[in-house]
């Protein structure tokens, strides 16, 4: 929802950090989330002041005891003088002003301000200020971050990556969570699937006429009306859960929930797969894109673990299943070997989910959705625990809205994802049994009778137009036919020659 001229200014901050001499794009979105909060404290903060003046009720500024500390008291500086004042006075209060033993407070005291020179911090000033007077009608600051971070095209070295937006929305879709439930991501990264739960329960509960579009045709201004004082509170504060064995993602996550409004965001620093996570029923939904590639040293893997394997994302898989409530639905993003792998663990997960679950529906996705970080070929399982499976929706999505080279180019933005959606919601209802389509149901009993396979070409029914071809002699007469043109116009050519 951002127009070219805020997206350009965005790629022009990329530039000048890369210029400037941070090339690490982690280290870039960092530094830049620490300058794009300071701004954020200052618009609260004279927001607050200003409301508090209209009505008569006390407020005491964040910056009571350091109004140094203040965007709009140092924005306007030299260069030099604004790198020594921001790295000495301003940066050691963002680091310090959670409340002693606060999650924000203790992911943020480590922290380095490693912005190299004056110039490139004005200029990065310049810039982000320049972003929010251009856009100053609009609270699209969770917009400016999502869009910071889509930029960020380089894996992990333990194989995370980004999830791309879309996929996440549509994921999200298909889980539908709701006012009052606990949402987790265990491996959350930049906490996009928390984000994109958040406002989608802001999107179902605000009111059509609130509801506005962008020129582009997007939806946004979701306002949650409807939701309840007491419900907005547990959401801002106790709905959004995930955890990161990275600390750099944790803050990046903080600084994301906090950039769409979560006051005080519940992310913490922790290898979900560990003896140090507490494996029991305790949310209502799950959603993840796990990171695939690697395994974990069986000392360190907790005893709750019934599979034997040393794979994170079978791993995963079982994690989320513990720790869902009874009713509790989950939406993941695996790679395809889950869906054919031979070995025991393999066959014990996709047992786990079918038997022990209800499992929805599986999406196939082609190998280009997740480029240029990799090319691996994913899908997306929708399971809801507590519940026998009857049938599974199998859908092969061939197009996501861009291209599926490295260029990623935009097409529609959508590809077949508003059919899954329709077809997912209406998979019950609708007659889903020609195995001919792009979409259809399998029955468990199928799927169990080949060995819980879930890999829709098991299934699919492959349509073979039938060519006619004409006899071999008919061929060569062609054939010879057009030898003695060509050798009779190579001649002619000649001739002329």
């Amino acid at each position: 929802m951002l127009d070219s001229e805020l997206k350009s200014k965005i790629n022009q901050l990329w530039d000048k950090f890369w210029s400037g001499g941070i090339s690490n794009p982690i280290i870039a979105i960092e530094q830049m989330s620490y300058l794009m909060f300071m701004k954020r404290l200052s618009d609260n903060d004279n927001h607050n002041m200003d409301k508090a003046n209209l009505t008569g009720e006390k407020y005491t500024s964040i910056f009571e005891e350091c109004p140094n500390c203040d965007w709009f008291y140092f924005k306007d500086m030299t260069a030099d003088k604004m790198l020594s004042h921001v790295r000495d006075t301003v940066f050691p209060f963002l680091r310090d002003m959670g409340d002693d033993g606060s999650l924000y407070s203790r992911y943020m005291k480590d922290a380095v301000f490693s912005i190299p020179t004056g110039t490139l911090l004005v200029e990065a000033v310049n810039l982000i200020e320049d972003m929010h007077i251009k856009d100053q009608n609009r609270d699209t600051q969770g917009d400016l971050y999502e869009y910071l971070l889509s930029e960020l095209t380089t894996a992990g070295k333990n194989g995370q990556f980004r999830t791309p937006r879309h996929i996440i929305q549509m994921i999200v879709e298909l889980v539908n969570p709701k006012v009052g439930e606990v949402i987790c991501d265990p491996a959350c990264g930049t906490a996009g699937f928390l984000v994109n739960a958040y406002q989608h329960i802001l999107k179902i509960n605000t009111s059509t006429e609130l509801i506005k579009t962008d020129e582009d045709g997007n939806k946004y201004n979701f306002k949650g009306d409807k939701i309840t004082k007491e419900d907005f509170q547990f959401l801002k504060t106790n709905a959004l859960v995930g955890y990161d064995f990275d600390q750099t993602m944790v803050r990046i996550s903080l600084m994301n929930l906090m950039m769409h409004g979560i006051s005080n965001p519940k992310i913490d620093q922790l290898n979900t797969l560990s003896t140090r996570f507490s494996q029991k029923e305790q949310f209502d939904v799950i959603l993840a894109n796990p990171p695939f590639k690697g395994s974990i040293n069986k000392e360190e893997l907790n005893e709750d673990f019934t599979i034997t394997t040393t794979k994170s994302e079978i791993l995963f898989l079982e994690l989320m299943y513990n720790n869902l409530n009874i009713g509790g639905r989950c939406g993941v993003v695996v790679p395809q070997g889950i869906l054919f792998g031979n070995s025991k663990a393999h066959k014990a997960i996709r047992q786990k989910l079918l038997v022990d679950s209800r499992l929805d529906a599986v999406i196939s996705m082609p190998s280009g959705v997740f480029k240029p970080y990799a090319g691996v070929a994913t899908a997306v399982l929708i399971f809801t625990k507590g519940e026998s499976t009857k049938d599974v929706l199998f859908y092969d999505m061939e197009a996501d809205g861009f291209s599926l080279d490295d260029k990623r180019n935009f097409i529609d933005g959508k590809g077949d994802i508003p059919d899954i959606i329709e077809k997912f919601s209406n998979r019950t209802t609708e007659d889903l049994t020609n195995r001919k389509e792009k979409c259809f149901t399998i029955p468990f009993e199928e799927i169990k009778e080949n060995d819980y396979g879930l890999s829709i070409s098991n299934y699919k029914e492959i349509e073979y137009e039938e060519i006619e071809y004409e006899e071999p002699e008919v061929l060569k007469a062609k054939i010879l036919d057009y030898e003695k043109k060509i050798i009779k116009g190579l001649n002619e050519l000649d001739d002329l020659i």
